[in-house]
């Protein structure tokens, strides 16, 4: 149940125990999808160095599907601070 009003400028005055929870959660879980992509970058960047390009691609490859997942976190964080219309 929400319990959350709004005030004539749409803006969410007390948000719900729950939402916060929910905001946290989203937060920590794209940080955590950004930490594992920028560690594939890492190793794309070390294998292309070394000369292995092809892993570096795989390497490269990982890291986008992890930025693809924070992606996904961020939208959802974003969908509870947009203003309720």
């Amino acid at each position: 149940m929400n319990t959350s009003e709004t005030n004539p400028k749409n803006q969410i005055v007390g948000t719900p125990k729950e939402e916060i929870q929910k905001g946290i959660e989203n937060h920590k879980l794209a940080a955590r999808h950004y930490e594992a992509a920028a560690k594939h970058h890492h190793e794309a960047a070390k294998h292309h160095e070394n000369g292995h390009h092809d892993k570096a691609g795989e390497s490269a490859k990982k890291a986008n599907e992890y930025s693809g997942l924070a992606y996904k976190a961020q939208k959802e964080d974003m969908k509870q601070h947009a203003p309720q219309l």
